[in-house]
């Protein structure tokens, strides 16, 4: 968005007509000063809410139904029973503000047909594309002493969490600051998207992935990246196209990031089975994650201070290391053991799943997300992600002999079970609608399962038949193809909807006339990220809870474009 865009956008925010109190008419009776009850809700609304940049832009954003002053008393009676008691009734705190989220219309990008053939780019501009992203993401590695990621909060929401999902959050999270900081977001993201501010909080993009240019962005360094970057520093070095000195770069740097991911992120948990197991934490202890001193403190304020390990981290580092050849004791671990205790069973553990935010979905043979610590902690309550099980099935593909699973019947039986999941929830449809994904888009869905596809189609014949007797994979494989073919590449997209095309269509067997819409947009987009990138930052994963974070680089975009053009220069440019 140009400058003249947001100038104007702020300019109608700023002198919009108020009708009703504002957020701050509502809140800071009860929660500006500190009082008396839970200290850490006033706080988090003086530092998430009430900095005056935030106050300024919705100062003229009020909501007309709450002139009512009975509808206004009961708001307000909810915050102070929030604030006040020790262990409130989260559902009759978030009632009032559930029914102002239920007046919100939010919807999901729906990018036009794309209205022009598009030619495959030469085969040289693919190539010098491939080596600017390889030198984007070592540059970066020597720079920092790692890769960086980001993170990037917008304020106005999910389109998928209506008043129903924000109480499943408010009753199913399990530390008090995340609570506390999901029922301030909601209610904040009511005035935000019902306002003038909305325009400027969340302008319009071009594709699926929602670009990163909230001013606010929060450098940091977790296991799950490194093991990302791992893998697309292996894509480089297959390409052939790495210089002798890059060679020995991206070596030197999957050396650091596997040690990071098997030994600095590395905790001990206790399985379901009594037994204990080495996994790997979503944030390292400081200063591992490399924070700002300004972030830490905040982060502490906003009540993200615990974090505990969970399966997908634990399973992509896993891969990670075992593609780059690591031997760390760890992987000798059976992994699939310590998961099976995280499985959802029909009638018998679904109780493990509190966040229960994507019910549209059956979650019988998936994986839980979150680990509960050796303190039992536990803070965003647990919740189930479908492409969380395709990074756990991939990881046990390529342990499959390591961890004797075709020899052992759980073992076996768990992983069927998984394949029936993922099998569910792609004849139905549902891989495709954006409420069946927690942390991801749809189109990285297609992406992931194009990857464990891959490392699917590497097992022996009598494996595969073992694993997937009925034909699962087939199936699965021809309704991805198809959604990627049909919807991604026949939209407008951006470079990073490009990219995740790639990736699906180059594991999957898509046809070659099938890479060009995907790479022309790639070699088009090349240098928007400026001076310093190839590529802007674009959606990652994100958080639904509390509010919408987005998480991605603009060394994530790269990755992503090399390893897309790496497949399509394989598959489909000659």
């Amino acid at each position: 968005m140009s400058f003249q865009y947001f100038a104007g956008a702020a300019c109608r925010a700023l002198t919009a007509r108020k009708d009703g109190p504002s957020l701050y008419e509502v809140c800071d009776p009860i929660l500006r000063q500190p009082g008396s009850g839970d200290p850490h809700l006033s706080k988090f609304y003086r530092t998430a809410l009430g900095n005056p940049a935030l106050r300024t832009l919705l100062r003229r954003a009020g909501l007309p139904e709450l002139n009512d002053p009975a509808r206004l008393h009961a708001l307000r009676q909810a915050l102070v029973l929030a604030r006040d008691n020790a262990t409130p009734d989260w559902a009759a705190v978030g009632g009032p503000i559930a029914d102002l989220v239920d007046s919100v219309a939010l919807r999901h990008p729906a990018p036009p047909r794309r209205a022009s053939a598009a030619a495959m780019p030469p085969a040289a501009e693919v190539e010098r594309v491939i080596r600017a992203c390889g030198a984007d993401l070592l540059g970066s590695f020597a720079g920092n002493g790692f890769i960086p990621t980001y993170a990037a909060f917008n304020l106005i929401g999910d389109p998928d969490l209506g008043g129903r999902e924000v109480l499943m959050a408010l009753q199913g999270l399990d530390a008090r600051g995340y609570k506390n900081s999901t029922l301030l977001f909601n209610l904040a993201r009511v005035f935000i998207a019902r306002s003038p501010a909305a325009a400027v909080i969340n302008p319009p993009w071009r594709g699926i992935a929602e670009p990163m240019w909230q001013p606010v962005q929060i450098r940091h360094r977790s296991a799950y990246y490194d093991a990302f970057f791992t893998e697309a520093l292996l894509s480089y070095l297959e390409t052939g196209l790495a210089s002798p000195e890059q060679t020995g770069a991206a070596r030197g740097a999957i050396a650091d990031m596997v040690d990071f991911c098997l030994k600095i992120s590395r905790e001990q948990v206790r399985g379901a089975d009594g037994k204990s197991y080495d996994v790997v934490t979503a944030l390292a202890p400081h200063p591992h994650p490399r924070f700002s001193r300004f972030f830490t403190q905040i982060k502490q304020d906003l009540g993200f201070g615990v974090y505990v390990p969970d399966c997908d981290t634990t399973a992509c580092s896993f891969s990670a290391a075992t593609q780059a050849g690591a031997d760390d004791p760890i992987l000798d671990q059976p992994l699939v053991d310590f998961y099976a205790g995280y499985q959802v069973r029909a009638g018998g553990n679904e109780p493990r799943v509190t966040v229960p935010i994507n019910d549209n979905i059956d979650y019988e043979g998936g994986v839980a997300t979150w680990i509960d610590s050796m303190a039992g902690e536990r803070p965003y309550g647990n919740d189930l992600d479908p492409t969380l099980n395709l990074d756990v099935l991939e990881v046990s593909f390529r342990n499959l002999s390591r961890w004797q699973i075709l020899e052992t019947e759980g073992r076996l039986d768990f992983v069927r079970r998984i394949v029936g999941f993922q099998q569910r929830l792609v004849l139905s449809g549902a891989f495709a609608d954006p409420r069946s994904h927690i942390y991801y888009l749809p189109e990285l869905y297609c992406a992931y399962f194009g990857r464990c596809y891959h490392a699917f189609m590497a097992l022996p014949p009598a494996a595969r038949q073992a694993i997937d007797p009925d034909g699962a994979f087939e199936l699965i494989r021809l309704r991805v193809l198809a959604y990627v073919e049909d919807e991604l590449i026949g939209r407008e997209m951006n470079a990073f909807d490009a990219a995740l095309a790639l990736i699906a269509l180059g594991h999957l067997g898509g046809d070659a006339a099938s890479f060009a819409p995907a790479v022309h947009c790639i070699i088009a987009s090349f240098g928007e990220g400026g001076r310093r990138h190839p590529y802007r930052a674009y959606e990652w994963n994100k958080m639904k809870t509390p509010t919408r974070i987005l998480v991605g680089g603009p060394e994530v975009t790269s990755a992503f474009v090399l390893m897309g053009l790496a497949l399509a220069r394989r598959v489909a440019v000659g």
